[in-house]
C-alpha cells in the first residue's frame, strides 16, 4: 500500500517548515507570512506576534510615541523576568 503523494509533499513542507522555525529559534527573532496573510514576528515570546500589514505599518508610525511612552513610564514596566507586582493602571497615551 503506498501513501499518497500529497500527503508526503504535505509531510515534507511540514518538515522543512519546523526545522526553518527551530532553526530561527536559535537566531533570534524571524519574520514569516501566515496562511491568512498577515506578518507573524517569531522569537519575542512563546507565541509569535501577528498582524496585518497596514497594522503593521500604523504600529511602527507610532514607533517615536511609544519609546517615548516606555522612558516616559519606565518606573512602571517590567522587564521579562521580573515579578510582577500590582501595578497601577496604565495610564491613558
Amino acid at each position: 500500500m503506498s501513501e499518497n503523494p500529497d500527503i508526503n509533499s504535505e509531510l515534507e513542507r511540514l518538515r522543512a517548515e519546523n526545522a526553518m522555525l527551530k532553526k530561527a529559534t536559535t537566531k533570534g527573532i524571524s519574520m514569516k507570512i501566515s496562511e491568512k496573510g498577515a506578518l507573524s514576528i517569531y522569537g519575542m515570546g512563546r507565541f509569535p506576534v501577528t498582524l496585518y500589514k497596514e497594522q503593521w505599518l500604523k504600529l511602527l508610525d507610532m514607533a517615536d510615541a511609544i519609546k517615548a511612552f516606555i522612558t516616559d513610564h519606565d518606573s512602571l514596566l517590567k522587564t521579562k523576568g521580573q515579578e510582577s507586582s500590582a501595578a497601577p493602571a496604565n495610564p491613558p497615551v
